[in-house]
């Protein structure tokens, strides 16, 4: 029988009921039937936005008879989707024609950004941005803003709002760029360390020291960016590498003492844990093997790679047993062709194909997932349904189109394998209309 006191805590309660799909571990390196878990008919119970109790609801039912609870048939729950490389200034100028990447960030991208000076501007992007990213399944993300502060505090202000766990940081830039972009080592210092103090760890925010790339700054400014480091060692850092062939000869002419693209930052002591470098399609051996020592991560970001001709990134290099590097899933809209975490797995499939490598659903889905939550240090608050973690999981369609709805049969997978086939097809053919529901710290915050 209850006691008073637990029927009163129940009042606080709120359930889902459906089929889930979560992991407890990389299917890189165990079993896919050890690390994925999947429950065709379970319960998750929610209290104060964190994740009470979780399993079979044949087993649950029973304890929490009398909690609210809202059911998803034939759909699939899954944790959050995780974005950890992508650039909200970019989200005006996705998709822009035919260039590869020196190129099109002279041609298209720094003129855009120069718009992030106007904070009403920004402020408007800011909103366009996340509502994309909820509407396509993706609850945290790892963002680039522009190198104007207030792009920064548009982009938290409005992340605060919606009580989202996002990253971000302002660009630092001081050459090789556009007069108006330019900051210098001392005011991107100055400018960032502000920022830090004023909205890290506020609230689900977390801040990244946000360097471009080695081409765009001295290395008195990655000089500061490792000092920064130093002093708040719980941020990130954000930044991209070896993303085309051109962009690493020109890094070697513009640091001729450095051993390579890696070393450049290594030498401003930015190669550590909580450090996400964005594509890496031309990482040496060494290069792969030294941010495994070093608890680093990389973005893999296959739609960008493909549109902008930059390469196939080595996937099975970064995940080898001998020296594993943790990745995760980035769009790097607008580089990136779309919002949609899904169709970057998809595309991450077609380029592990093109290298003679497989990518199955619950590699790919670990990625968007899990895998996302360690690249970013977030697998202790997010990831998965284990009890005690954020409740920022989304409802997901198998059948939200009509040939999708032909491909897929109502009933629900009985098996791992039977949802395999049903996973695959989701991650091929779905896209945002394939998300039915985004919820945050277990609130309803957008519904198809």
């Amino acid at each position: 029988m209850s006691s008073p006191q637990s029927q009163s805590d129940q009042s606080l309660l709120t359930a889902i009921r459906g089929s889930f799909l979560d992991f407890v571990d990389d299917p890189f390196y165990v079993a896919e039937e050890d690390s994925a878990r999947y429950v065709p008919d379970g319960l998750l119970v929610l209290e104060a936005g964190k994740i009470k109790a979780f399993g079979d609801y044949a087993e649950l039912q029973g304890k929490y008879r009398d909690v609210p609870t809202t059911a998803y048939a034939e759909r699939l729950i899954m944790p959050g989707f995780i974005d950890t490389h992508i650039h909200y200034p970019q989200t005006e100028m996705i998709a822009a024609y035919g260039e590869q990447l020196l190129e099109w960030l002279d041609q298209y991208v720094f003129p855009t950004e120069g718009k992030f000076q106007d904070k009403a501007y920004a402020e408007k992007v800011a909103e366009v941005f996340l509502d994309q990213l909820l509407s396509n399944g993706t609850t945290t993300a790892l963002v680039f803003a522009a190198v104007f502060p207030q792009s920064v505090e548009a982009f938290f202000e409005a992340a605060e709002r919606r009580n989202l766990c996002m990253i971000a940081g302002k660009v630092m830039m001081d050459r090789n760029a556009p007069d108006y972009l330019c900051d210098t080592a001392e005011s991107s210092y100055q400018e960032t360390k502000d920022l830090i103090q004023r909205w890290h760890k506020k609230g689900r925010l977390r801040y990244a020291v946000t360097p471009r790339f080695a081409i765009t700054s001295t290395d008195e400014q990655l000089q500061k960016a490792g000092e920064l480091l130093k002093e708040f060692p719980d941020v990130y850092m954000h930044t991209h590498i070896s993303e085309n062939v051109n962009e690493v000869a020109w890094v070697k002419e513009l640091f001729p003492t450095c051993k390579g693209y890696l070393d450049v930052y290594d030498q401003a002591g930015l190669v550590k844990e909580r450090c996400v470098f964005a594509h890496g399609v031309h990482l040496t051996d060494g290069e792969f093997q030294r941010l495994s020592e070093a608890g680093s991560a990389i973005a893999f970001c296959p739609t960008s790679n493909l549109f902008l001709g930059s390469g196939l990134f080595k996937i099975e290099q970064a995940k080898s047993a001998d020296y594993p590097v943790k990745v995760g899933l980035g769009t790097d809209v607008g580089g990136g062709t779309s919002f949609s975490i899904l169709q970057t797995a998809n595309e991450a499939y077609k380029v592990a194909q093109l290298r003679q490598q497989k990518l199955s659903p619950f590699k790919a889905l670990f990625l968007a997932t899990l895998g996302g939550a360690r690249a970013l240090c977030l697998e202790e608050t997010l990831g998965n349904f284990e009890i005690g973690k954020d409740a920022d999981f989304i409802v997901l369609d198998p059948r939200s189109t009509p040939l999708m709805a032909f491909r897929n049969a109502p009933a629900t997978p009985a098996t791992l394998s039977a949802l395999a086939d049903r996973i695959f097809s989701l991650m091929m053919m779905g896209d945002d209309r394939a998300v039915q529901s985004t919820y945050i710290l277990g609130k309803l915050i957008y519904e198809r």
